[in-house]
């Protein structure tokens, strides 16, 4: 057997596998998550106009300069200017109008007396005939400019931020309906096995239920990829490359099972060939791994070739296919995992040659295994407490209690 490839060099054939879709450009209610191809500059000044920061009365500050509890001002209040209306009375010399939070400050008025500095009850339906005020206002108090947060050009969102809903709210507010942007990867995600039944169909001595399928899809969703098809085959090397040919158009394939020395691998025997490269890698679990082209919909398109078995394809997800996720949405440029630094807080063993990633539940810096088994590719059902994975470097086979690791958060749990 050749030597097995380090982490690094597999994510090396994997990048080197991958191409970033080109950029669409989409309306904003489709950009959530989604990363952004181009700057955006405002093509509107925000405020767009010139307008009150309070519910209150819009005046001249010269005619209520030197209002106070004992010599108030009283002024007559010619309109009533709700937002949204066009303040179309221009406010005289000596006059109020009554004005709500980012109405049109009108034509004439510098300054904006709050409703609580009058004698006029808030929340009233009606607007008073004239209004006492009690507390003189500095001189354009509680008036919003327009443009004062942003003028028309200027920068607002930079290429290759991720749209969230503030960074669309914004992009809204500066005139924006439709954003260019990176779109969501397509993929589609394939189990494989002769010993495989969907969850709930009876089984046969020797089947067990396929845990891969729902585990693919969900990681997928979970990573921010666009799950597009999915499939179960038999270990019939036919059927698995008939079944990807009639798949729509997808960025990435991956697959699960059916890639190791066996008599049966169907992926093995089905994708080889076109440069595919299968191979163990140091690590545990899932040293089997893969990388090959199959045909989609007509084109060459990249697959990503898990081990079966299901802890291996979730941690084999998180240390590959996310980063490789995050690279054809435009987040980063390498498919390498962010890390964080973790403290062990209980003692494992590990195989001292082989890099380590095990499944952790993480308590503020302290992480422990899910499991007293440790990584076995076996212990699915010990998942659901996974927070990410600690990862033991080359040369530990014992952890300790307070060692630092790195640390990869699964993208349920912040990872993203």
């Amino acid at each position: 057997m050749d030597e097995p490839l380090s982490v690094d060099e597999h994510r090396a054939l994997i990048e080197a596998r991958i191409e970033v879709p080109d950029t669409v450009t989409r309306a904003l209610d489709e950009c959530l998550g989604l990363v952004l191809a181009r700057d955006v500059t405002a093509l509107l000044p925000v405020p767009p106009f010139t307008n009150s920061a309070m519910d209150g009365f819009a005046v001249r500050h010269a005619d209520v300069a030197g209002a106070c509890a004992e010599h108030p001002a009283r002024l007559p209040v010619i309109a009533d200017v709700p937002a949204g209306d066009p303040a179309a009375t221009p406010l005289r010399a000596g006059t109020a109008e009554r004005i709500m939070t980012g109405a049109l400050m009108p034509a004439g008025a510098d300054t904006v007396v709050r409703v609580e500095d009058t004698d006029h009850p808030a929340g009233t339906a009606d607007a008073p005939g004239t209004v006492t005020i009690h507390a003189a206002p500095e001189p354009g108090a509680n008036v919003r400019h327009a443009g004062e947060d942003v003028a028309a050009g200027d920068p607002v969102l930079g290429a290759g931020s991720l749209l969230d809903a503030a960074c669309l709210a914004a992009a809204a507010s500066v005139g924006h309906t439709a954003l260019h942007v990176h779109p969501r990867p397509r993929v589609g995600v394939l189990a494989t096995g002769s010993e495989l039944r969907a969850a709930g169909e009876p089984l046969a001595p020797g089947q067990i239920p396929d845990s891969n399928s729902p585990l693919l899809a969900g990681l997928v969703r979970e990573a921010g990829g666009e799950l597009v098809a999915a499939g179960r085959v038999p270990d019939d090397p036919a059927r698995l490359t008939g079944l990807l040919a009639g798949w729509p158009s997808l960025d990435l394939v991956v697959t699960a099972g059916g890639i190791s020395e066996g008599a049966y691998e169907v992926v093995r025997r089905a994708l080889a060939g076109d440069g595919a490269r299968f191979h163990h890698v140091a690590q545990q679990p899932g040293g089997p791994q893969g990388v090959a082209t199959a045909q989609v919909a007509g084109r060459p398109t990249p697959v990503l070739c898990l081990p079966g078995n299901p802890v291996s394809v979730w941690v084999s997800f998180h240390v590959y296919v996310a980063g490789a996720l995050r690279v054809l949405a435009g987040r980063a440029g390498s498919t390498a995992s962010g890390t964080s630094r973790v403290v062990a807080d209980a003692p494992w063993t590990g195989p001292a040659r082989k890099v380590q990633f095990i499944p952790v539940a993480r308590s503020g810096e302290r992480v422990r295994p899910v499991h007293p088994l440790g990584s076995g590719s076996h212990l699915v059902a010990s998942l659901p407490r996974a927070d990410g994975l600690a990862v033991v470097p080359v040369g530990i086979g014992r952890v300790s209690p307070g060692m630092e690791l790195d640390f990869i958060a699964a993208p349920a749990h912040g990872g993203r």
